[in-house]
């Protein structure tokens, strides 16, 4: 699972990834074959942690502070809500192995990580204070800390457990 700062990815970028992944899934109905699912990785899976990985916006998670209570969350239930596998928290977005225990689900689990989260970390003042000018170019007069979305990835096999395992572990070594 990926979930991201609202601020992570330029509007630009995110609307012409949005137009070509749509485009691409119109035509390629399901069933897809693994082939299609290799290419739509490349096209759209892999570009877009690419442009997450160049570090745009606010990237409060860079903030010890910040990082540490996003960190603490993630871990609160591990082995009673869910089961952890590999995690890191990247400047401006993070990455979690996770699986819901029996009774739980994982879009709750996400949603408490982030309601949590987006209240702790708008306590913090210099996170507030680079979210801010993102906050002021919003009509609504709200103040999100999280994206709205987040990216969820079956893992369908162990070579694909293996690859994001990997992925993790590469990340959070080049983010030390």
């Amino acid at each position: 699972m990926t979930f991201r700062l609202p601020d992570s990815l330029p509007k630009e970028k995110l609307n012409e990834w949005i137009e070509s992944r749509d485009e691409w899934l119109r035509s390629h109905p399901e069933p897809v074959s693994e082939e299609y699912w290799a290419e739509y990785h490349e096209k759209f899976s892999a570009r877009f942690h690419d442009w997450l990985d160049q570090g745009s916006g606010s990237c409060i998670l860079a903030i010890p502070e910040c990082r540490s209570i996003v960190e603490n969350a993630l871990s609160h239930f591990d082995g009673e809500r869910y089961d952890l596998g590999d995690r890191v928290v990247a400047s401006n977005h993070a990455h979690v192995l996770v699986t819901a225990r029996p009774g739980n689900d994982l879009s709750e689990i996400l949603h408490s990580w982030k309601s949590f989260t987006a209240k702790e970390l708008a306590k913090v003042e210099a996170a507030s204070r680079r979210l801010q000018p993102w906050w002021d170019k919003r009509a609504k007069g709200d103040h999100p800390v999280w994206q709205m979305e987040s990216f969820d990835h079956l893992v369908r096999s162990p070579e694909s457990l293996y690859r994001f395992e990997r992925y993790i572990r590469d990340h959070r070594e080049w983010e030390e």
